[in-house]
Formats: structure tokens, sequence, C-alpha cells
């Protein structure tokens, strides 16, 4: 396999991305931890605009669905211990600028999603603990929350927010978000200290969700990918919070995940994720932030996992594979966002 490394951006503190279509192109947002801008990037790499350039602390962003170029961010998480302050904003382009107001505040927030189901938005909000009183408290645990996502709008803002109900609570250091599509269910897969769960939006508004645990490890993230191509998903994991071990799990013959193969290699805060396909293959792109700060491909070969180490001493802190098959990589410890192509060898 032939990579191609092609650096677009530097980004102090680089970290959250998404797709964005925009005017009639794919595009795709580039945001930062800290208190810095967010880029708007053509597909090809090119910068185009900013959106804004504080106050930052964007652990995730989401195109509103139908929308031409708006999109849900969070605002001011800028740490575990300092994101007191966090909420989700929506911005929208108005007259060439872009309009940023509050959607609703959340304590923590550290991932969210919108999933769609009988053509209803659901808004699924992750919070990462629920308060602290000192730095590496974690007495405080985290819990989901979600909310029907209104098709309008324009009439919220900081005096008129959306309002969130409780799905799940004492979940400690709620991390990880990633979605996976089920029998044409689009669903959430959330990582905690008590396990990873997948949370399925009910059939018709005002039902109730379904939240099942795969399994009881404490994860940081994960994905479930079906990496050999049987029908049934394996479900791969960051164990644990910010952890440096990689689990791979198999479903069993009473449909359950039952821990397959651990990676011998340790590698020092796990972080970025990201479950696609390069080259034909379905593949689990991740990156780690200390030590070797090492970037790599996990696919299935010959009956068994196959790592391949794509970058190093770069500290990844998130993935987003582009509709072109471009990788992108916001590689936070060395303030690069990067783009990598793929070609076979």
């Amino acid at each position: 396999m032939k990579v191609t490394k092609k650096v677009i951006a530097s980004l102090n503190k680089c970290y959250s991305m998404a797709p964005l279509r925009y005017k009639g192109q794919d595009c795709f947002l580039v945001a930062a931890e800290k208190h810095d801008p967010c880029y708007l990037f053509s597909a090809e790499g090119e910068k185009l605009d900013t959106v804004w350039e504080e106050p930052g602390g964007v652990m995730t962003m989401q195109q509103i669905p139908g929308s031409d170029g708006a999109f849900l961010a969070t605002h001011k998480f800028y740490s575990p211990n300092d994101s007191l302050e966090a909420r989700i904003v929506i911005a929208e382009p108005r007259g060439g600028k872009w309009q940023i107001r509050t959607l609703c505040d959340a304590p923590f927030v550290h991932r969210f999603g919108i999933l769609q189901r009988g053509g209803v938005n659901y808004l699924l909000v992750c919070c990462l603990k629920s308060g602290h009183e000192y730095k590496e408290d974690w007495r405080f645990p985290g819990a989901t929350y979600a909310a029907v996502l209104p098709r309008d709008l324009s009439g919220f803002d900081e005096d008129h927010q959306l309002e969130l109900s409780l799905l799940m609570d004492g979940m400690l250091k709620n991390h990880g978000y990633s979605k996976y599509i089920s029998d044409g269910v689009e669903t959430a897969v959330i990582g905690c200290d008590s396990g990873v769960y997948q949370f399925i939006p009910p059939a018709a508004p005002g039902g109730d969700w379904t939240i099942n645990r795969l399994v009881e490890d404490p994860s940081s993230d994960a994905v479930l990918l079906d990496f050999d191509g049987d029908g049934v998903p394996e479900l791969a994991s960051i164990s644990p919070f910010h952890g440096d071990t990689l689990n791979f799990y198999r479903m069993d013959l009473v449909g359950q995940y039952q821990l397959e193969y651990t990676y011998p290699k340790r590698l020092d805060f796990l972080h970025a994720t990201w479950a696609c396909e390069i080259l034909g293959k379905p593949a689990w792109v991740i990156g780690h932030r200390k030590g070797d700060m090492d970037s790599l491909l996990v696919t299935w070969e010959k009956g068994e996992y196959r790592f391949r180490i794509f970058d190093t001493q770069v500290g990844a802190a998130n993935a987003l594979q582009l509709e072109n098959g471009n990788l992108i990589m916001t590689n936070r410890e060395t303030d690069e966002v990067a783009m990598y192509s793929f070609e076979e060898d």
C-alpha cells in the first residue's frame, strides 16, 4: 500500500472535523480544542473560509440534515477539567457571514450526533461527566440525553433553548461516540467506563429509545465494523478511558460479543478513531497521542487482524474519511491538518 500525505493547514490543537455539503460542494470543517478558529475546506484541501475565530473548545460538529451548510457544534469544552460552560451551538451561513447562536447549554458535552429514523431527526448528547470540584475529579458520572431536533431551528437561541431529556445516567467517563447503521436504522455506539452501549432511536416520536449494552469492559471509544465480510459486525474498542489497549470482539452463536483478540502492543493515549473502507477493504483508522504517536490502519487479511502504521510522531486526535476516499487527520500534537491518500502498490 502506498500512502501520500499532504499537510493542508496548521491549526493550534486542531481537533474536531465534520463533512459539510455547502453550495453544491462536498466540503469539510476543522475546528480547534482551545481558543482557536474553525476553518472550512474544499474536498481537495483548499481553505475556503473561517467560520469563527473563537471561542473554540470544539469536540464535535455535524451538519444539520437537509441544510445548505448549517451545522451544530460544541463550544467551550476545553478539557475534562474545563468544560462546565460547554454548549451546543448552531452555525449558519447568512449573507456571506456565519451566524453562531446557542441551541442548548450542555455542561461537559463531549460528543453528540444526529440520528435519523422515520423521517425524524434525533439529537443524542453525551456528557463526559456531570460536575467536579478539583482537577481530575471523577466522582460525578456523565450521562446521555436526547431530543427531537426540529426541522426549523430559527427559534432557538441563548434565551430559547432546546430541551434535552435524560436517557441514561451513571456513565462515568462518557467519551466515545460513533454511528452505525443497523437494518437501515441509524444508531449510536457509545463508550464509557461501564462498557459499550448501542442507542437505537424510537420508531416514532414519543416512543422509547432502545439501549443495549454490547460489552461490559471499560471503553473510551468503539466502532462496529464487519472486518471479515461475513455480514456480522465485529466490535473494536479503545480501552480504558484515553487508554492504551485495542480490543476486538466477535459475536457468538447467541448474539453476545466475546473478546476475540487484544493487540499486544500498548499505544499510549489512544484517541483518533474512524471506521471506513480503504481500497475496498473495511478499515479502522486509529491514532494515539503519546509515545510514538502513530496513526494506523487495521484490516482483516488472511484470517487475522493486520496493523499498518501509515504515519508517526503526529499524535492524531480525530480522523475523517471524505466521499472522495481521502482521509483527513487532525494531528493535534503537531498542530497539522493532514490529508492522506492510499493506492495499491
